[in-house]
């Protein structure tokens, strides 16, 4: 007994003609030959679906499965079954299902087939990536034969129709009751066929050289940025249009300099008696100048000083963005006898004031464990 069409398709029997559409394109794709190979289960279910789906999608056949069942197309009835009279609806939306999984493999009439996109990874230092530049960059890549002018041909000839496709660049190949179109193997879905081959080229319409190329290198670029160089990739096949130049930078971790989009971070060692009575020390910039840094008297490990708009242009636009200068105290090493003898008075005639943080971090921690004993 023939299973229910409706069921067949998950659909109720008041489903419109899009809902029917949506449900067979998702049950053929799933149970497609082409993606089962071998599965004669899923063979069998593809066949019934797209059976039922033919009644279903004409209104005709429609009124009348659903006033007589099967029986309406028994004994020479509509046609159900076939594709005859008028067409059939796998047929009808093949292209529109099957286009991902294999449209993208027809080539243009012609043969002509577009070059593949090229990568270059170039890396570039911080200072380079302030200022901006112009880089010279060599890529082995694919060229246009200029023997053949592109057409793969040896010279004085052209390339022929295919005979197995008469220029389709596809086939027909029937399964059963329906037909499944496939790239021509014969000429790989271009459509032309090349008797007398390029001596050059081998056919191909294009040779790889190396080419050299100017990239313009904004100010302000980051790491990661990606340029594309539009036309600058592979040449097509057989007088097709070039693929494109992807540029991908990436920018060196620099000696003192860290960034974070427009600003610069720097770390800089200094002396604790510079901390503890104040003093000054210069540091150099990207944009090659240098920059005195003022100390305040007790100034603490890990203060942040701001130098406004000497940081990393934005890339495009006119703003600047700003250097932060971080100081790491420096505990002395390698004392003299003289030294540590003054270290030692000092210790003996300092108070609370002169470290609050440590005086004030100490009273908290004996409070806190003596809390313990109430």
């Amino acid at each position: 007994m023939k299973p229910d069409y409706y069921e067949t398709l998950g659909v109720s029997k008041g489903a419109d003609e899009k809902d029917l559409k949506s449900a067979f394109r998702k049950l053929a794709m799933q149970f497609h030959p082409d993606r089962n190979p071998g599965d004669h289960a899923a063979e069998h279910k593809f066949k019934e679906i797209n059976e039922a789906y033919e009644c279903l999608k004409d209104p005709n056949k429609r009124a009348a499965y659903d006033r007589f069942g099967h029986a309406a197309f028994e004994h020479g009835g509509m046609g159900a079954n076939g594709f005859g009279g008028g067409g059939g609806g796998f047929a009808d939306i093949f292209e529109d299902i099957f286009g991902d999984m294999m449209g993208r493999q027809r080539r243009s009439t012609g043969g002509r087939e577009r070059g593949a996109d090229l990568r270059y990874n170039m890396e570039i230092s911080l200072e380079e990536a302030f200022t901006g530049k112009t880089a010279q960059i060599h890529v082995p890549a694919s060229l246009v034969c200029d023997e053949c002018s592109g057409s793969g041909a040896k010279p004085g000839t052209q390339p022929v129709t295919c005979s197995m496709c008469s220029g389709a660049g596809r086939v027909r190949a029937s399964q059963g009751f329906f037909s499944i179109e496939r790239t021509c193997p014969q000429c790989q879905g271009r459509g032309q066929t090349i008797q007398d081959p390029c001596v050059k080229c081998a056919g191909q319409g294009r040779v790889t050289e190396e080419r050299s190329l100017s990239v313009n290198i904004p100010s302000g670029i980051e790491d990661g940025t990606r340029i594309r160089l539009a036309g600058e990739g592979e040449a097509g096949l057989r007088s097709g249009p070039s693929g494109d130049l992807y540029i991908f930078l990436s920018v060196k971790p620099h000696e003192f300099f860290q960034r974070d989009g427009a600003d610069l971070y720097c770390k800089v060692p200094i002396s604790m008696t510079t901390a503890a009575l104040g003093g000054s020390f210069e540091v150099a910039t990207l944009d090659g100048t240098q920059t005195r840094v003022k100390v305040p008297e007790g100034t603490q490990n890990g203060k942040q000083f701001r130098l406004k708009g000497k940081g990393m242009p934005v890339l495009r636009q006119p703003n600047i963005g700003d250097l932060y200068i971080q100081v790491a105290v420096e505990t002395p090493q390698n004392l003299s006898k003289r030294q540590r003898e003054l270290l030692e008075e000092f210790e003996q005639l300092s108070s609370k004031e002169n470290s609050p943080q440590s005086s004030g971090f100490f009273s908290r921690m004996k409070d806190f464990f003596e809390s313990f004993g109430e």
